[in-house]
């Protein structure tokens, strides 16, 4: 039994993993981890991987769609900056990338990043949504 509970949990953790950059919502983590957890370790395997879903949904909400729209109707520049690293939903941007603000909505902020635009979290520079 307890080799049971052990890899529930395990399993649940590893979907948070997963899951934290996909762009879900509270609602919707909150069932897909328990729907997931239930298949693997039945009644607590659901109870497990319904909070575990919920966590995740919480962490990274979609912004409004009229941030959304903001951001797609700014010009691209001429010369954008381009990056190594990758661009991920849940990972910090370098400090060498210049962030606006979006003026409507101060928790939100964006970016152009090797070709694509980015909305953040203004103040840990964490990628919320990229555009394409």
């Amino acid at each position: 039994m307890k080799t049971k509970i052990l890899s529930v949990a395990a399993l649940a953790l590893g979907l948070t993993a997963g899951c934290a950059f996909a762009q879900s919502s509270t609602v919707t983590g909150a069932a897909g981890g328990a729907v997931t957890g239930a298949v693997v370790g039945g009644p607590i395997g659901a109870a497990v991987g319904g909070v575990a879903g919920a966590i995740v949904g919480t962490a990274i909400d979609p912004p409004p769609q009229k941030v959304v729209t903001y951001v797609r109707e700014q010009p691209l520049p001429e010369e954008g900056t381009v990056v190594r690293e990758r661009v991920i939903v849940g990972r910090s941007l370098p400090d060498t990338i210049v962030v606006r603000a979006v003026p409507e909505n101060p928790r939100y902020a964006y970016a152009i990043v090797n070709h694509e635009r980015v909305i953040v979290e203004p103040s840990s520079r964490k990628v919320i949504q990229i555009l394409n």
